[in-house]
């Protein structure tokens, strides 16, 4: 496990919920940032395993966003910010950088290149003030702070045109503080599931709901890619489920996948439900909250089913470890329980167990998903070695998902 490596993204949203970007979290062998004796060395171990990967995977995963990026002395050096472009790029910096003897015209030098700067954990000491002029954004631990100090902090921030980010929001009560004080952005666990608005007609995404009306319309209709289409989509995937196993079918087995639903409707029902899913819908527009939790649902379902092809603990197939992935976010698409959408679909009770409790193989599984999602480093060097997956597959397994993810969105919105 010490020569692991991971990569993830945390959403980082205003206080409408709207994404303005995301962090990228790293953790590799030997990382250590800050003082103490053998740190330069730890760093350099640190910059060389981030420098390694970004050098072979920028161009896959981490474009077209703005990413938020903490930079050590040595990665400021070795000129790792110019693997981005401009406006793709915040970078980060926190105390260790700050009181380095060359690290700071590092910063200004890349502040007149255009690049955005962001300090972690700021202070009120001299060495913080003096960069005001480079500083773009103000990222402050809420939960450490004191109320009179964070008022003080977004206070002069505000005055000098300086966003604040508190992170760490972890619960609803820590984001309605940073709320009520201002805060510009917001970062943390609760930050990453919380639901602005439930929607159940408007949850379908426009751009692939108009591909599948296309797909079930022509002459000879390919049922591989209405299955795929409908794939994508959390929501049309429990709608479709719920439809094929309703009173109205009466069938001794129920359907428990995407391509059974389709087979059980046929192509004349199919054209049925998806006219009246599109008179519902008609004058909605999915808002950008939805359409985070479809494009996340549709991400954790590639890697649950990713990751069953490393593992033989999990005694689910791997289309159910799809659909685990799949209907994870459905709470937050359809306005009701968990439990009571689960009682809804003919899903397993391993899979049913795992969403809502995180319990056995499968909730291990989930487990493993959802903790590399939140950067938890030991949870996923946990899970991983329950279920016997070799922790140096992850970030490359996330990667290759997400990028999947990012493609299926940027060929939709070209639509």
């Amino acid at each position: 496990m010490a020569s692991s490596k991971y990569i993830v993204r945390h959403p980082i949203k205003d206080a409408e919920s709207n994404i303005i970007g995301y962090e990228i979290l790293y953790y590799g062998e030997n990382q250590a940032y800050g003082g103490g004796e053998g740190s330069r060395t730890n760093e350099f171990a640190a910059a060389d395993t981030i420098f390694n990967f970004l050098t072979q995977n920028t161009e896959k995963s981490l474009k077209g966003s703005l990413n938020f990026m903490t930079f050590t002395t040595t990665l400021l050096a070795k000129k790792v910010p110019r693997l981005f472009e401009k406006d793709d790029l915040v970078i980060q910096i926190d105390d260790s950088v700050i009181i380095h003897p060359l690290a700071m015209h590092f910063v200004q030098q890349y502040a007149k290149e255009g690049y955005k700067i962001a300090v972690n954990e700021f202070q009120f000491a001299p060495r913080y003030l003096s960069l005001m002029d480079e500083i773009d954004y103000i990222k402050l631990n809420f939960r450490e702070m004191s109320d009179l100090s964070i008022h003080n902090i977004i206070e002069i921030a505000h005055s000098m045109g300086k966003k604040i980010i508190a992170t760490d929001v972890d619960t609803e009560a820590l984001y309605d503080k940073a709320v009520a004080e201002g805060a510009d952005a917001l970062e943390g666990k609760f930050v990453a599931d919380k639901l602005a608005t439930k929607t159940h007609s408007s949850g379908y995404l426009q751009g692939n709901f108009f591909r599948l009306m296309i797909a079930v319309t022509k002459d000879e209709p390919d049922m591989e890619e209405i299955e795929q289409i409908i794939s994508i989509d959390a929501s049309l995937t429990y709608g479709l489920l719920r439809i094929a196993n309703s009173v109205h079918f009466a069938l001794r087995q129920r359907c428990t996948t995407i391509r059974q639903g389709i087979m059980t409707l046929g192509i004349g029902q199919l054209k049925q439900w998806i006219y009246l899913l599109s008179a519902s819908n008609a004058e909605n527009e999915i808002d950008p909250d939805s359409e985070e939790f479809l494009k996340l649902s549709f991400l954790r379902a590639n890697f649950c089913s990713e990751l069953m092809n490393y593992t033989q603990k999990v005694p689910v197939t791997k289309g159910e470890a799809y659909l685990m992935g799949m209907f994870s976010t459905l709470n937050y698409l359809v306005d009701a329980p968990m439990e009571e959408i689960l009682g809804e679909v003919p899903i397993s009770n391993e899979i049913k167990m795992a969403l809502l409790n995180q319990e056995g193989p499968c909730g291990a599984l989930y487990g493993l998903v959802l903790s590399y999602e939140h950067a938890d480093w030991s949870k996923v060097t946990k899970y991983s070695e329950e279920l016997e997956i070799p922790a140096n597959l992850l970030t490359s397994l996330y990667f290759d998902c997400m990028e999947q993810a990012n493609m299926v969105w940027k060929d939709m919105n070209a639509q």
